[in-house]
């Protein structure tokens, strides 16, 4: 007879087999939460693809259509702080299983979409579903996964995952627009969302009730709320018009003061929203700017390289996503192979500084792109390289930012994970688009305005995009080689210390 049972992870059930052994759900688990991690990060990109094919059929403007990946990155970063602490408060079971449930109907809605408001307001109840479902995810992963060896692999899988997710994105994206319909970019959710509902009600377990008071920081989630709002929306605002837009300077100077004041606020009161030990660990510190930074960089490749292979080499949308491939298939290779073995015996510092030396190197062969560049010979190597880095940085960078965290923190420090990624992508959009445009204007005005020098104009926007992108990357290298601690010091801790139980011991692996 089979029968299940409690383990004291608090997130694993186990199933005793008819001989007596037990039989935990560890890779079963990581599975269930992969696949929603998967649905909710390439969401940010494969609703791009059928864009232009939803403008068509409901009749939006060019001007509105920004809203549609904004609604969604408005509601998702800026509720993801507190989404992690409901996941503390009620359990992550119960918020993950809410999270896929509404993020599931929220895309229906989205692709049963008659106009344009209602597939905004669609793409928001997603945004804050998702919030909710991000950091669960994430929390499961930290505290289903003690053991330094499975951790490191278990996280190498999972950051390969949240690498790769966007460009996954655009290839789906491609693939249903062009054979589908714009609707089932939407719609093709609840398969994700069916699947991982199933294996989340068979193989999590539900943490045990306690007798402890649980309390939200109502000022510090609006102040955090707000404030992040302000800041995505200023960086979304200063895209489409200009840094200098009024709307632009109020949006990002309110939520910087606001942000000032959540900070403020989490220093003086008794239930923080977030702890600040969470965040001022040297390790976790370090790993979340590199979890932002990458943010930045990787933007770069998304945006300005589709805008490339589309519309200077003539790529449809389906062979755009395919041209994508390589990219998430080294970032698998890099993160499962390299960093799963390596992290737990070399320690995040030399991954992390190594992988930005790579990322750098591959956004600088892309910066050598022109108007009949072959795309093996320098997109495909660019791509390769590029993923190598980022799977190095994901895999090491997530493992550190939630390892050592208390029980009572990991939904909350999972969740300053996604926002920084969610931060670091919204900059990354608005501050090189705004560069790009630039660099655009300053060629034209330089050398005319007939179509070659349109065109070389607009290559030299990519190429300055790269290259800011590529000290982005170098700045991801220096952090990781000198902010992060040695291993040495590390393990010398962990010795000291014992079993972790706090949020405030260093370690990269349990």
């Amino acid at each position: 007879m089979t029968t299940t049972t409690s383990t004291p992870t608090g997130s694993v059930a186990t199933t005793r087999t008819p001989g007596g052994a037990v039989r935990d759900h560890k890779w079963l688990i990581l599975t269930v939460v992969g696949l929603a991690q998967l649905m909710v990060v390439l969401d940010a990109t494969i609703v791009n693809i059928a864009l232009p094919s939803a403008q068509s059929a409901l009749g939006f403007t060019n001007d509105n259509r920004q809203w549609v990946v904004t609604a969604y990155s408005l509601a998702f970063g800026s509720l993801l702080l507190l989404g992690g602490r409901l996941s503390d408060i009620f359990g992550r079971k119960t918020t993950f299983i809410i999270g896929l449930i509404g993020f599931a109907v929220a895309s229906v809605l989205g692709g049963a979409a008659e106009s344009f408001g209602w597939l905004v307001a669609a793409r928001a109840l997603q945004g804050v579903f998702g919030a909710l479902l991000a950091p669960s995810a994430l929390g499961i992963m930290t505290t289903t996964f003690s053991n330094p060896k499975e951790r490191a692999k278990a996280f190498a899988i999972f950051g390969a995952i949240a690498g790769s997710g966007a460009a996954v994105g655009l290839l789906l994206g491609g693939v249903l627009t062009e054979y589908t319909s714009w609707r089932f970019c939407l719609f093709v959710n609840v398969i994700f969302a069916a699947v991982a509902l199933v294996g989340a009600v068979a193989f999590l377990k539900k943490r045990g009730t306690t007798d402890q008071k649980h309390y939200v920081d109502v000022p510090g989630v609006i102040t955090v709320t707000l404030g992040l709002v302000g800041i995505v929306y200023g960086f979304s605002n200063a895209e489409t018009n200009s840094w200098s837009d009024p709307i632009t300077i109020i949006c990002l100077a309110g939520g910087v003061v606001l942000l000032a004041a959540f900070v403020l606020i989490q220093s003086r009161v008794k239930h923080p929203l977030l702890p600040l030990r969470v965040i001022l660990n040297r390790d976790r510190g370090g790993s979340y700017l590199v979890i932002g930074l990458a943010g930045i960089g990787m933007f770069a490749v998304f945006l300005f390289l589709t805008y490339y292979l589309e519309l200077t080499l003539g790529f449809s949308s389906l062979k755009t996503g395919v041209a994508f491939l390589p990219m998430p298939l080294s970032i698998m290779l890099s993160a499962t192979v390299f960093g799963s073995r390596l992290l737990p015996r070399v320690g995040p510092r030399l991954l992390i500084f190594v992988g930005g030396l790579l990322g750098a190197a591959g956004l600088a062969l892309l910066s050598r792109i022109g108007l009949d560049t072959s795309y093996a010979s320098t997109v495909l190597p660019g791509l390769i390289v590029m993923g190598l880095g980022m799977g190095l940085i994901f895999s090491s960078a997530m493992n550190t930012a939630t390892s050592g965290v208390g029980r009572e923190d990991a939904g909350v420090a999972s969740a300053t994970v996604n926002t920084m990624q969610q931060i670091g992508g919204s900059i990354g959009t608005a501050l090189l688009s705004t560069l790009s445009a630039g660099a655009v204007t300053r060629y034209l005005n330089a050398n005319g305005t007939s179509k070659i020098d349109q065109a070389n104009a607009v290559l030299s926007g990519y190429h300055l995009s790269f290259w800011v992108s590529t000290g982005v990357f170098v700045i991801i290298a220096i952090i990781g080689g000198t902010v992060l601690q040695k291993h040495s010091v590390r393990q010398a801790q962990i010795a000291a210390a014992g079993t972790p139980s706090h949020s405030d011991v260093p370690v990269a692996a349990h």
